[in-house]
């Protein structure tokens, strides 16, 4: 707990007393890295923050991360993007920039996205007409590229008809 109110604390006092208090083990945390993972986190929706009156931050679970705090299982290799029995219209779209420094991480989880049934709008944008939310998030935790990926919902596209006669054997 101790690393996550370095992390948050917006008080040089506060941070030098949080660190006298700690083990050298969490001397030894890079703060710059253990503040990324918890904004990372922040920014999935998955983790809130609340401000205490003396200075100290405490991390709490949203709905939506206690939802998720449940373990996502699938045999990689076997892993499809189930349909619904209506589809609710709406166009799930996975976008990302990984880095050429992880040029493998970015090839395979392109190969993977197109593995799972997704379809690609460009090389770097990738689209499906069901939720998979689960699968997605599974293939960027194994591939370790949360902070490039981004995951949206769309209503419309301008190639609507092209990308659902793709799905057209999803789309009943």
């Amino acid at each position: 707990m101790a690393g996550v109110s370095l992390g948050f604390t917006r008080s040089p006092g506060r941070y030098f007393k949080i660190l006298k208090t700690t083990s050298q083990a969490w001397r030894e945390i890079n703060k710059s890295t253990l503040a990324n993972s918890i904004q990372r986190l922040y920014e999935s929706q998955l983790v809130d923050y609340k401000e205490i009156k003396d200075g100290t931050i405490t991390i709490v679970l949203t709905r939506r991360g206690k939802k998720r705090a449940r373990p996502i299982t699938f045999k990689l290799d076997e892993m499809k993007i189930k349909s619904t029995k209506k589809w609710d219209r709406k166009w799930r779209m996975i976008i990302f920039d990984i880095p050429e420094d992880l040029k493998q991480a970015r090839e395979d989880f392109r190969l993977r996205l197109r593995q799972v049934g997704l379809h690609p709008l460009q090389r770097s944008v990738f689209v499906h007409p069901f939720p998979c939310d689960d699968e997605i998030d599974f293939l960027i935790e194994f591939f370790g590229i949360r902070r490039f990926v981004r995951k949206i919902e769309v209503e419309k596209i301008d190639n609507d008809l092209h990308l659902r006669s793709i799905f057209s054997h999803l789309l009943k």
